[in-house]
């Protein structure tokens, strides 16, 4: 194999090292170092506040660093837009406006530099493709406010995947949907997945991630542990996190610390 393909293999694909974000004089991450090999599917745990928003704000290039770096593949943010697609939490969107499933998947294709390059004909057939993707083709003529809530965020990953990102970056995926839902995303999710994208998916839920995900990162305006989830979520890390509201967590399928007789 050639030296060059070897380097490329063993470098990861996203970096942060000592990455802060302050807001004003108020710290929203402090020194996080981690890094994130290609095609890994990633949990980004933590409480309220830790920064797991923050955190996709910066690798998608939205917000500026204090200190640290943060690179993807090599580059800033800044350079790197067109490998990142950012689905923010579903709140954060104004679901006034009267749009179509179609328009919705568009919109991720309006800022794009090659959109002046597309014809029509391109930019429909890549609508349709990632609306078929995500099971959802029917209802591409559809108001975005008939459809469920799982249905929403199946629409929001179609419009990432029109935008042929190597990264996704999917901020509570699994937030207001019921547990079915859940479990089509997260089957769409590992389609995806399969097809080499890299996923990082913020989320509350610290239970069964060893099922779910390769990795997980553990945040709380710093970095608590990154890993394997069935090594790195111990009581200790869960404690780091969370502090006084450790006993609200379902530790059920935590595993036990070594401390422990």
């Amino acid at each position: 194999m050639d030296t060059k393909e070897v380097n490329s293999a063993s470098t990861p694909l996203i970096i942060s090292d000592g990455c802060c974000v302050h807001f004003g004089n108020t710290p929203a991450l402090e020194s996080v170092n981690f890094s994130i090999d290609k095609g890994k599917k990633v949990a980004v745990v933590g409480p309220n506040g830790g920064g797991k928003s923050t955190l996709f704000n910066a690798i998608a290039g939205l917000v500026p660093l204090e200190e640290g770096s943060l690179t993807i593949e090599g580059k800033n943010p800044e350079d790197s837009k067109g490998a990142v697609s950012y689905v923010p939490q579903k709140d954060l969107i104004n679901w006034n406006f009267p749009l179509s499933v179609k328009q919705v998947v568009e919109m991720g294709l309006i800022n794009r530099k090659t959109i002046s390059i597309f014809s029509r004909k391109k930019i429909n057939n890549k609508i349709k493709e990632a609306l078929k993707n995500v099971g959802l083709l029917e209802k591409i003529d559809e108001n975005i406010k008939s459809l469920s809530g799982g249905q929403i965020q199946r629409v929001l990953i179609a419009r990432a995947l029109a935008q042929d990102a190597d990264i996704l970056l999917l901020d509570e995926a699994f937030s207001a949907v019921d547990i079915g839902a859940q479990e089509d995303i997260m089957q769409l999710i590992n389609s995806i997945n399969l097809d080499g994208k890299t996923i990082l998916i913020a989320t509350h839920d610290v239970n069964n991630l060893e099922d779910k995900f390769d990795e997980v990162l553990c945040l709380n305006k710093h970095c608590c542990a990154y890993g394997d989830p069935s090594e790195v979520l111990t009581p200790e890390v869960i404690q780091e996190m969370y502090g006084s509201h450790i006993d609200l967590i379902n530790n059920a399928h935590l595993p036990t610390s070594k401390n422990d007789d």
